[in-house]
């Protein structure tokens, strides 16, 4: 979702630390996409989140397939057979074949492909060890850094959540001269690095202590799920946000 170009006025204070809003917006058009699929476009005009809505936020039942059935397939193959190479082929012959789907029904091909990589990649580590709960080690990586890059756009006066929600309504980088909009969103996008910063905390202890069923099954219950609720959370909040702000987008509909 890309936000409407800021107007004369609509000049950005000074990020904290000299950061340049012109790399700003940069980051906000990526992260615009993502905000409108999980529907807090809707969620600032004051409209109600709706399941099939969620449904979408989360890739479709396609999606929440192509997402949790690779997980659950590693686990019960290595459970049973405590054999890793066995183990880590099945997802991945999940993913090519998910992808082919999505090829033949020409659909985007771009989440299986993601998912082919993520597996790929999860696979070659566990290989590379001869370790399973190594299958597990790239999405330690990936949290830490997406939680790091939250909490750095926090500290430098930049919250991503701002920005993209400032993009997809039009505003720019208004919300930034809006003390109260401005600490809600730097919240906001706080309780996100809280939910990835969760997921090492409850995680890693699993990964060293070696139990690695019970680390698969935390994977799976802390994945699509509660991203799930976080998008709920997320939209309720930018809801109530913007409905409590007559010059805002919302008044605006």
């Amino acid at each position: 979702m890309s936000g409407a170009p800021n107007g004369p006025g609509d000049r950005a204070t000074p990020a904290p630390g000299g950061s340049d809003p012109r790399a700003a917006d940069v980051l906000a058009d990526g992260l615009a996409g993502a905000a409108r699929r999980a529907g807090l476009d809707r969620a600032a005009a004051g409209e109600r989140i709706r399941g099939h809505e969620l449904l979408a936020a989360m890739g479709g039942v396609r999606g929440l397939v192509e997402a949790l059935l690779p997980g659950i397939v590693f686990l019960v193959v290595f459970t049973a057979t405590r054999d890793l190479l066995p183990a880590v082929i099945a997802p991945a012959a999940l993913g090519v074949v998910f992808l082919v789907l999505r090829l033949v029904a020409r659909s985007q091909t771009s989440p299986a492909i993601g998912g082919l990589v993520g597996i790929v990649l999860s696979a070659l580590l566990a290989l590379r060890t001869g370790d399973g709960k190594d299958f597990y080690l790239l999405g330690f990586w990936t949290n830490g850094i997406y939680g790091a890059v939250f909490l750095v756009s926090v500290i430098v006066g930049w919250p991503l959540l701002g920005l993209a929600i400032g993009a997809l309504m039009g505003e720019g980088t208004a919300w930034r001269r809006q003390k109260a909009k401005y600490r809600a969103l730097r919240l906001l996008t706080l309780i996100w690095v809280a939910f990835f910063a969760l997921r090492l905390v409850v995680q890693l202890p699993l990964y060293f202590a070696d139990n690695v069923e019970a680390l698969g099954v935390t994977r799976l219950i802390m994945g699509t799920p509660l991203y799930g609720l976080l998008v709920v959370l997320s939209f309720l909040f930018v809801r109530a946000l913007y409905a409590r702000d007559p010059n805002g987008p919302a008044g605006q509909h």
